[in-house]
C-alpha cells in the first residue's frame, strides 16, 4: 500500500505529499476545497456534486491540517468548512 513518507505545509495555501514510492503530489486550497468528498458537497444517494466549484475563491487558505488516525486528512479552510475527510487514496487519486 502507498502511503505518506511526508506532509509538508508549503505555505497557507498549499501542502506536498511525498509518498512511499517516491512520487510527490502538491495540492492548493482551492483545489482541495473543490474536490471535498465530504455529504455536504457531495450527495450522498446519488454522488452528484452540490458544491459550485465557482463558488470557492482562489484565494482561499487553511486555517488548520488534521491528520485523521492513519488513513486521511482534514482540511480546516477560511471559508469555515472543515467537514471533509480526505482519505489518503483519495488524495493519490487528485
Amino acid at each position: 500500500m502507498i502511503e505518506p513518507a511526508r506532509i509538508i505545509e508549503e505555505s497557507d495555501s498549499e501542502v506536498s505529499i511525498e509518498w512511499s514510492d517516491g512520487a510527490e503530489t502538491r495540492y492548493s486550497a482551492p483545489q482541495l476545497r473543490r474536490a471535498c468528498p465530504c455529504a455536504g458537497c457531495i450527495d450522498e444517494w446519488t454522488g452528484a456534486k452540490r458544491l459550485d466549484d465557482d463558488s470557492v475563491a482562489e484565494d482561499l487558505a487553511f486555517k488548520q491540517i488534521s491528520i485523521v488516525g492513519r488513513y486521511a486528512l482534514n482540511f480546516h479552510f477560511t471559508d469555515g468548512h472543515d467537514t471533509g475527510i480526505f482519505s489518503f487514496a483519495f488524495l493519490r487519486t487528485l
